[in-house]
């Protein structure tokens, strides 16, 4: 469990409220509980509810800007060659629902990672994701997260996220990494 750190905002800034992923905007000095900084952004409890900040939006928090980088995610080095696949699950590492400490591979979230070489020589990536609950406003944030981690790691030309419900999602499908983290261990 991280440690909940609580300021007030510095400045105005946009987040999204969760789990229903409504934009909302931030007042000076509205008081906010950090919970979560994993994936580069930011879960506060403010004004009652679960809010999302993006990490370009640290310095509201009176915090530097994350690189996302967490512990067990592949570093990304400058390609030598063809991308690897290895790249993209290792950014794909990096990306959280914004209320669970566990990133979307080890909830076991992505079903289908695909890459096609691209007439430039880059290549494209195709993602299939699903969420925890098909209800989740947060979807399109997450997905949008993934994308442009993706879009980031050299050699990609074109990347897309899509969110699909079949099979459907279940606790079974964590791993075991994410049921050690989240204390599910049989």
């Amino acid at each position: 469990m991280e440690k909940v750190i609580s300021v007030k905002l510095a400045r105005d800034c946009d987040a999204i409220q969760i789990p229903a992923g409504n934009p909302v905007v931030l007042t000076a000095g509205t008081p906010v509980d950090v919970i979560q900084t994993l994936g580069g952004n930011y879960t506060v409890q403010a004004m009652g509810s679960l809010i999302r900040i993006s990490s370009k939006d640290a310095d509201a928090l009176g915090l530097e800007a994350s690189t996302g980088s967490e512990p067990g995610t592949v570093p990304v080095a400058a390609p030598t060659g063809p991308l690897e696949e290895s790249a993209v699950w290792g950014v794909l590492k990096s990306c959280y629902d914004p209320e669970i400490p566990v990133n979307i591979v080890d909830l076991g979230l992505i079903y289908d990672l695909h890459l096609e070489p691209a007439a430039s020589g880059l290549s494209n990536v195709s993602v299939k994701m699903t969420l925890t609950a098909p209800g989740c406003g947060m979807g399109a944030t997450i997905a949008g997260d993934a994308q442009q981690k993706i879009l980031d790691l050299p050699g990609v030309a074109d990347a897309s996220v899509e969110i699909v419900w079949d099979p459907p999602w279940h606790q079974s499908m964590i791993t075991a990494a994410g049921r050690e983290k989240l204390g599910l261990d049989d």
